[in-house]
C-alpha cells in the first residue's frame, strides 16, 4: 500500500493543547513535528519512562523520563488573542505567500521564532 503525503499546520514553537488521552485539557510548546508518522512531540506532555544501558554518554543509565511522539488529530493550537483551543486556516496573501489565522477570531497565528 502506498503512503499518503501528508502536510500539516502545525509548527516547532506553537502553544498546543491536548484534546485527548492521558494528558487531555494540558498546554505545551511544541518541540517536533514528524509528519512522515503524523506525530508531534509536546514539552513535558505524554512522558513514558525509558530503561538506559549504561554507556559512556551517561555512565550512570537507569530510567530515564522523556517525551513520546503523539499523533497530530489529538491537539489543537491555542491562540495568543482569544486564548483558546482553535484550528487553523490559511490566508493568502497577494505575493503567494500564505498566513496561518485562527478559526474563531481570525488573527494571524505566530510564535516567536518567526
Amino acid at each position: 500500500m502506498k503512503a499518503m503525503s501528508f502536510s500539516t499546520k502545525l509548527r516547532k514553537g506553537d502553544q498546543v493543547c491536548v484534546m485527548t488521552g492521558r494528558d487531555k485539557g494540558k498546554e505545551g510548546r511544541v518541540l517536533r513535528v514528524v509528519s512522515d508518522k503524523h506525530t508531534i512531540v509536546v514539552e513535558r506532555l505524554n512522558m513514558v519512562k525509558k530503561h538506559a544501558r549504561p554507556t559512556q554518554k551517561s555512565p550512570q543509565g537507569g530510567i530515564i523520563e522523556r517525551e513520546a511522539p503523539m499523533n497530530i488529530s489529538n491537539v489543537m493550537i491555542v491562540c495568543a488573542s482569544c486564548n483558546k483551543p482553535t484550528r487553523i486556516g490559511m490566508k493568502p496573501l497577494s505575493e503567494g505567500k500564505k498566513l496561518r489565522v485562527c478559526k474563531r477570531c481570525g488573527e494571524v497565528l505566530s510564535h516567536e521564532n518567526r
